[in-house]
C-alpha cells in the first residue's frame, strides 16, 4: 500500500512539474515572437535606411541593437531547450513508472485469467456452491465469484487505461523531443548569425580606433549642441509650469470668489515660488493617478523603432574619456513615422527647436512627456489629445536619420522612459 501511495505521489508530482513546464514554455514561446518581430522590424527599418549615407558611429548604433536582441532571442531559445529537456525527464519518468505498474497488472491479470480457466466449466462452479456447508456459506460462496469476475473486469479495463496512458506519454515524449531538435536548430542559425554581427561590429570599432580623435570630436560636439537643446528643454518646462501653476491659482481663487486682488496676489505668489512643480487640481490629481498606474504598460511614441541612446550618464562604449549623457532617450524609426502621445492629457507646448523640426511637450498631471524632433505637427497649446492620438512625424536629425527623442518627467524631474513603455 505504501509502495501505491508512493509512487501515486511520484506521478502526481510529475504531472504537476510537468503543467508548470507547460506555462513557462508558453510564455517563452510569446517572448520569442515579440523578439523575432522586433529583429524583423529592426532589419526592416535598417534595410529602408540602407540607401542613406551613414557614419560609422551610426552603423555602430545599429549594429549593436540588432546584437542585443539577437542575443536576448539566443538565451530565450536556451531557456525553452533547457525546460523541455525537463519536461523529457520528468515525461520519461512517468513512462517507466507507468511500464512497471502495468507490468505488475499484466502479471495479476495473466494468474487471474489462469486461475479462472481452470474453474472454467459451469459444473465446477456449481460444485463449488454446492459444497458449502450451509446455505449463508453457500450464499457468500455465490457472491465472491460475482465479485471476482467484476474485480477481473476491473483489472482488464485499469490494464487498458495504463496502456492508453502510456501511448499519450510516448506520444508527448515524441513531440517534446521534435520541438527541442527544432530549437537546437534555430539555436544554431541564431549564434551564427550573431558571430556575423559581431565580427562585422568589431571591423567598425577597429575604424573608429584608427581615429579616435576625429570621433571624440564628433561626439563631443553632437554632446554640446544635446546639452543647448536639453537647457533649452528646461527654460521651456519651467515657464510652463509657471504657467500652469497661474492658471491653477486663478481657476482657485474665481472659484473660491476671493477678490481680483486676492486672485491676482495668488499668481503673483504661485510664478515666483512654484517654477519646479505643477500644482495639481482635484482632476489634475486623477490624470496624475492614472499615469502613475501605468508605468511600464505606456505605448511607444513610434510603432517601430530601436533604442539608439539610452538614458542617463555613461561612458561611451567605444571611444576613450568620453561621456554621453541623455535626459530621456533616442529612438531610431523608419522615415516619415507617426509620432503618437503615450497617454492621454494636454497639450502644454508647441516650440520650434531647429530647422523645421518642433517639439511637442504634453502635460498627464504632474508628469510632462517631451518628443523633441517632429515635422508636421497636427496639435496646439490648449489641444486635449489621447492615447495614441497622432502629434506629428518624425523628422530627421544632423546626420538625415529619422530619430525622435522622447522624455519622461514628473515635474522637473527626468525619469526613464524605459521604465515607463511597455516592453
Amino acid at each position: 500500500m505504501k509502495q501505491l501511495l508512493l509512487t501515486l505521489f511520484l506521478i502526481g508530482s510529475c504531472v504537476a512539474a510537468l503543467a508548470q513546464g507547460g506555462e513557462q514554455q508558453r510564455k517563452l514561446e510569446a517572448r520569442k515572437a515579440e523578439l523575432q518581430k522586433e529583429i524583423k522590424a529592426l532589419n526592416s527599418l535598417i534595410k529602408d535606411e540602407s540607401s542613406k549615407e551613414k557614419s560609422v558611429l551610426g552603423k555602430l548604433t545599429e549594429n549593436e541593437a540588432r546584437i542585443n536582441l539577437s542575443e536576448k532571442l539566443i538565451r530565450n531559445t536556451q531557456k525553452q531547450t533547457r525546460l523541455l529537456t525537463d519536461d523529457i525527464y520528468l515525461n520519461q519518468i512517468a513512462i517507466n513508472k507507468l511500464n512497471r505498474e502495468l507490468k505488475v497488472l499484466k502479471e495479476d491479470y495473466a494468474k487471474m485469467l489462469l486461475k479462472a480457466y481452470k474453474s472454467r466449466s459451469q459444473q465446477s462452479r456449481i460444485m463449488f456452491v454446492l459444497s458449502s456447508k450451509n446455505f449463508l456459506e453457500a450464499y457468500k460462496r455465490v457472491q465472491y465469484m460475482k465479485q471476482y469476475a467484476g474485480f477481473t473486469k476491473v483489472q482488464g479495463d485499469e490494464i487498458r487505461s495504463k496502456m492508453d496512458e502510456v501511448e499519450n506519454r510516448l506520444e508527448q515524449l515524441g513531440v517534446q523531443k521534435q520541438k527541442k531538435e527544432k530549437l537546437l536548430v534555430e539555436s544554431v542559425k541564431e549564434k551564427s548569425q550573431l558571430e556575423k554581427d559581431k565580427e562585422q561590429q568589431e571591423q567598425l570599432v577597429q575604424s573608429i580606433r584608427k581615429d579616435k580623435k576625429k570621433y571624440a570630436a564628433e561626439i563631443r560636439a553632437k554632446e554640446k549642441e544635446s546639452r543647448n537643446i536639453d537647457r533649452k528643454i528646461d527654460r521651456i518646462i519651467r515657464a510652463a509650469i509657471a504657467e500652469a501653476n497661474r492658471k491653477t491659482a486663478k481657476k482657485t481663487a474665481t472659484e473660491s470668489k476671493e477678490t481680483t486682488a486676492a486672485a491676482e496676489k495668488a499668481t503673483k505668489s504661485t510664478r515666483a515660488s512654484e517654477t519646479n512643480k505643477i500644482v495639481l487640481t482635484k482632476e489634475g490629481k486623477i490624470v496624475s493617478d492614472n499615469f502613475t498606474a501605468n508605468k511600464g504598460r505606456l505605448p511607444w511614441p513610434v510603432e517601430k523603432g530601436f533604442i539608439s541612446s539610452g538614458f542617463g550618464r555613461h561612458q561611451h562604449p567605444y571611444i576613450d574619456n568620453v561621456e554621453v549623457y541623455n535626459h530621456g532617450i533616442d529612438i531610431t524609426t523608419e522615415s516619415g513615422a507617426p509620432v503618437r502621445a503615450v497617454f492621454g492629457g494636454e497639450v502644454s507646448n508647441v516650440e520650434n527647436m531647429r530647422n523645421s523640426q518642433k517639439m511637442v511637450i504634453i502635460r498627464h498631471g504632474n508628469y510632462l512627456t517631451v518628443y523633441v524632433n517632429i515635422e508636421n505637427v497636427t496639435v496646439s497649446p490648449g489641444d486635449k489629445v489621447s492615447i495614441n492620438q497622432r502629434i506629428g512625424v518624425v523628422g530627421d536629425d544632423p546626420e538625415g536619420r529619422p530619430v525622435l527623442k522622447f522624455r519622461v518627467m514628473q515635474n522637473t524631474k527626468d525619469l526613464n522612459p524605459t521604465q515607463w513603455i511597455a516592453k
